[in-house]
């Protein structure tokens, strides 16, 4: 049997091609495990987040949300402070499709205001001799489009003196529906505020604290342990006693959002920090500072981006916990209050548990909230999951 070791003095064969090497004729591979090896990181996060149907959903569900913030004047069938004083506390409306067996399309029937001596509860009994089709795209209460131009277009309406209450009305005689809508764009937006705030010091400061240690790490983290010792009761009293009851709404809002971040950044700048504290160890860190990279450079251009779907999940998660704040401050008056419409401050109005029992479409504010919340930490969950797109 010949040896497969060459012999004395034999030369030694070449077994290495001489043709140029070309990194995407992998031969042994199939074209979608070429796509897949050869993908960038965002692709491959895109495809597995793809995969997690319910996070792909509430993403979508997300995104009409905020889309709608820009169209609420539009959407809401009625002005955010049109009154009517003859449907206070008219429970909601039913839409029908068929009258007397025949088909008429989307309408409402019309209402009669009576009082139950005995409850004091008001009454609406439908009218079925008149009768108000839905029309869509028509002309409805006045408004001013972002302030910019003054319109009269509405997604859906009815004639008038026909009334379309979908959720009913308030105290006021006030639209739910339509307050609920406005309110959206007060309620979504407090939390990319907040976040964006929160995110740029718990970025910079736990940045700074984990990438140079030392007494900076100290006096981070003594701070960081004093604000997050502080009790949030005593301090929302504090705070809505502090705000000047004459500022405009504007003011009023933003001063939220601003609060809410300062004592938010803290739990991200512990995750920065620990974070940092493991990455600046890394080769590619020390030649970074060879080549004589500032710690700015370093910190956002290697250090940060290493981490970059831990911050993407992270905000995912923050923000529902910045709506929830607003809508609890607002919940108990120490929050945004009227004129300024949120989902908390529709539910301030909820907080008589008799009213409620009487009229308890009230409540429903809670479940735009309870929506929103859940979208969030299922597409937080996705974003996660999604973050490491090699496991």
């Amino acid at each position: 049997m010949k040896s497969p070791l060459p012999a004395d003095g034999e030369k030694i064969g070449h077994f290495v091609s001489a043709a140029p090497f070309d990194p995407l004729s992998i031969e042994t591979l199939n074209t979608e495990q070429k796509d897949y090896y050869l993908a960038s990181q965002k692709r491959l996060m895109w495809w597995k987040f793809k995969l997690h149907k319910v996070a792909v959903g509430c993403a979508i569900f997300l995104g009409i949300m905020y889309v709608s913030v820009l169209f609420s004047e539009f959407l809401a069938p009625y002005n955010l402070n049109n009154r009517h004083i003859r449907h206070i506390y008219q429970p909601p409306q039913s839409v029908h499709l068929f009258h007397e067996g025949e088909f008429i399309g989307p309408f409402v029937y019309d209402t009669t205001y009576g009082l139950d001596m005995e409850t004091l509860k008001r009454e609406y009994p439908e009218d079925r001799s008149h009768i108000y089709k839905l029309k869509f795209f028509c002309e409805g209460d006045s408004y001013q489009f972002w302030g910019l131009f003054e319109a009269n277009r509405h997604l859906f309406c009815v004639d008038k003196p026909g009334t379309v209450f979908l959720l009913g009305t308030d105290r006021l005689g006030r639209d739910m529906l339509s307050r609920i809508i406005y309110g959206t764009r007060i309620s979504l937006t407090i939390g990319l505020i907040g976040v964006a705030i929160s995110f740029v010091l718990g970025l910079v400061i736990g940045g700074l604290a984990g990438y140079y240690g030392g007494w900076v790490d100290l006096v981070v983290q003594r701070i960081i342990e004093v604000l997050q010792s502080i009790p949030s009761i005593p301090l929302w009293l504090a705070i809505a006693a502090i705000i000047p009851v004459n500022w405009s709404p504007v003011l009023v809002y933003f001063a939220i959002s601003i609060v809410l971040a300062l004592l938010d950044w803290t739990g991200l700048a512990r995750a920065v920090r620990s974070k940092l504290l493991s990455l600046r160890e890394e080769d590619y860190v020390l030649a970074a500072e060879l080549q004589g990279a500032s710690p700015q450079r370093i910190i956002g251009r290697h250090l940060i981006p290493g981490f970059m779907s831990h911050l993407i999940a992270s905000a995912t998660l923050t923000i529902p916990n910045m709506i929830l704040g607003e809508t609890a401050l607002s919940f108990l008056g120490l929050g945004l209050r009227p004129p300024v419409t949120s989902w908390g401050v529709l539910l301030n109005e909820a907080q008589n548990i008799n009213v409620v029992v009487i009229y308890p479409w009230l409540i429903i504010p809670v479940i735009p909230v309870v929506l929103v919340i859940l979208a969030f930490n299922f597409m937080g969950d996705g974003l996660r999951d999604a973050a490491d797109p090699y496991s």
